[in-house]
C-alpha cells in the first residue's frame, strides 16, 4: 500500500530534523552550555573597562603655571592636526601635556611648555606615580586589551599597585595615560564570564575578522540546532493521545531533554539567535558610534584656541581640559577628579541644533526633545549614560537620531532605524532589557536565573545524550 503524499513528505522531513538536531547538538552543545552559564556571571561582573570617573580620579591636578603654550601654538610647533574632540590637556610625569588624537587615529603627546612632541615612557616612569609598593611589567596584548580599539596606544606598562583589590593599571607607553584598570575579582570572574561567552581566546580575538566569522558560524549553527530541536520537540509531543510512557516517546534523560527543551526551547532560541544578531551579520545594523565625517561636520570648521582661553579655567583641582568644537565654536570642558565638569562657553540649544543640522545637511530636523529620564533607547547597562540628553530626530530615509550632551555639546551617539531594530532583536531578548522588568530587581535576576538555568540544563543534557550516541557508534563501528 502506497503512503499518502503527506506522509511521504513528512517522514523524510522528520528524519532530517532528527539527524540535523542530533549532529548540530553534538557540535555546538558545549558552546551553548558555556554561553548560558557564563551569561549568568556577566549579569554581575562586567568586562574590565576604565570608566570616566575612574580615569579622572587618577589624574593629577593641572600645574597651571607651567602651561606656557595654548593648544594652537603647541600643536603648530609639533606639526599635528587633531581630529574633532581629539585634544585634551592633562599632566604626565609632573608636567602639563596635550594628548592628541589625529585624524588617522594616531596618538601623540605634546609638551604644554615647549610644544615638543614627547616620546614613549619607560616602565620606571610609569611606576613613579604609584609609590614604592607598585611593580611593573610590559604587555603588548592580553585578554583585557585584545580588542583593536587599544591598537593606537600599545604597548603597555602594567602597574600592579599591590593593594587588597589586586588593582592593575594599564599605562600606555606611547602616551603615558592610563587606559584600563582591572582588579583581581574582575580578572577571575571574567575567565568564567565574558571570555567564554564572547569566545575570547586572545590569539583568535586578535584577528578581528576571523574571530567575527568564527562566532557567526558557531552561533548560527547553534541557532539552527536549537530551532530544529524546538520544532522536533513540539512535533513529537503528545498531550491528547499520549505515548505509553506519557507525553514524550523517550525515556530516562532523553525524556527530560525532550520535555525541558519543549518548555524552554523558545527562550534558549531567543538567547542564542539574538547573540548571533549581536555580531551584526551582513552588517545589517548601523553602529551607534558616529562616523568620522559626521563628527567632523558636527564640529564645523577649525576655530583658533589660544593660551588666553585657558585663563578662565585656571582654578585648583582641575585635572583635565578637553577641547571640542560645536558648529565651528570652540568649547573647553574642564573636569576635576570627582568628575564635575564645567564648559566654557556653555553651548545653547540653538547652537546644538545648528551643529546637528550641519552634521546631516541632506536631512531636515523633524523634532528635538530633552530627556531627563531614561527610556527604551537611552539607558545604562553595565555602563553610564548622562542625563539630561538632547535627542535630535531627522526625517532622512534612515530616520536618524543624534544624542547630544546639552552641558558640553558632545555628540554622544547616532541611532538610526536599524539600530533601534537591533535594540529589540538583540538587547531586549538577550539581556531581557525590557524597562519595567529590568528596573524591577531582583525580579529580573530571578527570571534570568530561571531561563539561563533551564537553557543550561537543556544544553548539558543534550551533550550527555550526544556523548552516549558517539560512544555507541564507536563500539559498533
Amino acid at each position: 500500500m502506497r503512503a499518502s503524499p503527506k506522509r511521504a513528505f513528512l517522514k523524510p522531513l522528520k528524519r532530517g530534523l532528527i539527524l540535523g538536531h542530533r549532529w548540530l547538538g553534538i557540535a555546538t552543545g558545549l558552546f551553548l552550555a558555556a554561553w548560558v552559564l557564563s551569561g549568568l556571571v556577566m549579569l554581575y561582573v562586567a568586562f574590565p573597562a576604565l570608566t570616566e570617573a575612574e580615569r579622572l580620579s587618577r589624574l593629577a591636578p593641572l600645574a597651571w603655571d607651567r602651561v606656557l603654550l595654548g593648544p594652537d601654538a603647541a600643536l603648530a610647533r609639533a606639526g599635528l592636526d587633531p581630529a574633532p574632540g581629539g585634544l585634551s590637556l592633562s599632566m604626565r610625569g609632573g608636567a602639563p601635556v596635550y594628548q592628541v588624537t589625529t585624524r588617522d587615529d594616531a596618538r601623540h603627546t605634546v609638551s604644554a611648555e615647549t610644544g615638543q612632541a614627547l616620546g614613549e615612557i619607560d616602565g620606571a616612569a610609569a611606576r613613579a606615580s604609584f609609590g614604592e609598593g607598585a611593580t611593573v611589567r610590559a604587555v603588548s596584548r592580553d585578554p583585557w586589551t585584545v580588542r583593536d580599539r587599544y591598537d593606537p596606544v600599545r604597548p603597555f606598562h602594567v602597574v600592579a599597585l599591590g593593594d587588597a583589590a589586586g588593582t592593575e593599571l594599564y599605562v600606555s607607553a606611547r602616551t603615558g595615560a592610563i587606559v584600563l584598570d582591572t582588579t583581581r575579582r574582575e580578572r577571575l570572574w571574567n575567565w568564567l564570564g565574558a571570555i567564554p561567552h564572547w569566545f575570547y581566546p586572545t590569539p583568535l580575538r586578535a584577528r578581528g575578522e576571523l574571530w567575527r566569522g568564527t562566532v557567526l558560524w558557531v552561533s548560527g549553527l547553534a541557532t539552527a540546532g536549537v530551532l530544529s530541536g524546538l520544532a522536533l520537540g513540539i512535533w513529537r509531543l503528545r498531550l491528547r493521545r499520549p505515548y505509553a510512557a506519557g507525553a514524550s516517546p523517550y525515556r530516562g534523560l532523553g525524556r527530560w531533554h525532550h520535555l525541558l527543551g519543549t518548555l524552554g526551547g523558545l527562550s534558549l532560541l531567543s538567547f542564542v539567535a539574538s547573540g548571533w544578531l549581536s555580531m551584526n551579520p551582513n552588517h545589517w545594523f548601523s553602529p551607534r558610534t558616529p562616523p568620522a565625517a559626521l563628527q567632523a561636520a558636527y564640529a564645523g570648521p577649525p576655530a583658533a584656541v589660544g593660551r588666553a582661553a585657558l585663563d578662565g579655567l585656571a582654578r585648583p583641582g582641575i585635572v583635565e581640559v578637553r577641547f571640542t568644537q560645536v558648529d565651528g565654536r570652540p568649547v573647553l570642558v574642564a573636569a576635576d577628579a570627582r568628575g564635575r565638569r564645567v564648559a566654557v562657553p556653555p553651548p545653547t540649544e540653538a547652537i546644538l541644533r545648528a551643529a546637528a543640522a550641519r552634521a546631516l545637511p541632506e536631512a531636515r530636523i523633524a523634532a528635538t526633545e530633552t530627556l531627563t529620564a531614561y527610556d527604551a533607547y537611552w539607558y545604562p547597562h553595565h555602563d553610564t549614560r548622562p542625563l539630561p540628553v538632547l535627542r535630535v530626530r531627522f526625517d532622512d530615509p534612515a530616520a536618524t537620531w543624534l544624542h547630544l550632551d546639552p552641558e558640553t555639546g558632545a555628540l554622544l551617539d547616532r541611532l538610526d532605524a536599524s539600530g533601534r531594530l537591533q535594540r529589540w532583536l538583540f538587547e531586549a531578548p538577550h539581556r531581557l532589557d525590557f524597562g519595567n522588568l529590568f528596573q524591577a530587581r531582583p525580579a529580573w535576576d530571578a527570571v534570568m536565573w530561571l531561563l539561563n538555568g533551564l537553557g543550561a540544563t537543556i544544553a548539558l543534557s543534550g551533550v550527555v545524550l550526544g556523548w552516549r550516541r558517539l560512544r555507541r557508534r564507536a563500539r559498533l563501528g
